[in-house]
């Protein structure tokens, strides 16, 4: 049974008591209850007879109308005993129920709202709602009006989920468990190129002495690189992209490290003010 507002609502009635009136007709000019309201529905009435009052709230029938809750009234707030005499009876905007804006032009207190059922489909976005009909978990907004749904790993990092970080800089991260490093195996060439991007540990088997490149390396960045040389072949580490005339060997003299004959050699490589260096560490 909603809850009707109309216009220009009044009839006359002559029932007795607290209880349904039975409704006599509109007064000239003004409609019936069921006509503007309508049967089961309900509607905000006043009843007044000399002193006695009643404002509540009604339940329209086929020509009555329930008092279904008094709100306000003569009578200490309660159902009135109407006596005998022609009652006046209309539909109302009480005051005990109205939403208004006050003298600065805000809404009026709406109160706590305890209990209710949002019976539209969804808040469009021009309101500030998501254009879509649910939404759960972490709401995320677009900067202007509409809110939607935060993607995991895309929009937040989730405690125990699998996310991949791409340009965060971490400041004194404990970190706590296993850090695997990323093996990544080089495709040989003639002037093949060692990108840090690819990983933290790199191989390489050589079909033929080379001259690599370090095109990709930036300051900071660091590789372990573990260097099969087939049979018997050279790396020559001149090419300009290490910096300078090549990369500055830390180890085995100042030279470029010569490489095991059988087995991998192990050298780390590191940028460090626009120059790579690197050091020999094993063989193996």
């Amino acid at each position: 049974m909603p809850l009707v507002i109309a216009d220009r609502v009044r009839e006359t009635s002559t029932t007795t008591g607290t209880g349904t009136l039975t409704l006599d007709g509109a007064v000239t000019g003004f409609r019936t209850f069921g006509s503007a309201i309508g049967s089961g529905n309900t509607c905000y009435y006043t009843i007044t007879l000399g002193a006695d009052w009643e404002v509540g709230l009604g339940t329209v029938g086929t020509g009555t109308l329930a008092r279904t809750t008094v709100l306000k009234s003569s009578n200490s707030n309660s159902a009135v005993n109407f006596g005998a005499g022609t009652k006046d009876v209309f539909g109302t905007y009480t005051a005990e129920r109205s939403v208004y804006k006050d003298a600065s032009g805000n809404v009026n207190a709406l109160g706590t709202i305890s209990s209710g059922v949002w019976n539209g489909t969804e808040i469009t976005v021009p309101y500030g709602g998501t254009g879509v009909a649910s939404l759960t978990g972490i709401v995320k907004g677009n900067g202007q009006s509409a809110f939607s749904a935060a993607t995991a790993g895309t929009d937040y990092v989730t405690p125990t989920g699998t996310e991949t970080l791409t340009n965060k800089t971490l400041t004194d991260p404990t970190i706590i468990g296993t850090i695997i490093e990323d093996v990544f195996t080089i495709t040989d060439g003639a002037a093949f190129e060692i990108n840090p991007g690819n990983g933290s540990i790199q191989l390489i088997t050589l079909g033929a002495s080379r001259t690599p490149k370090g095109t990709s390396f930036v300051n900071g960045e660091a590789i372990t690189l573990m260097v099969d040389d087939g049979t018997a072949y050279a790396l020559t580490w001149t090419d300009a992209t290490w910096g300078g005339s090549g990369v500055v060997w830390e180890t085995d003299s100042g030279s470029a490290p010569t490489l095991a004959t059988t087995g991998y050699t192990t050298i780390v490589l590191w940028k460090v003010g626009g120059q790579v260096y690197g050091a020999r560490v094993g063989n193996n």
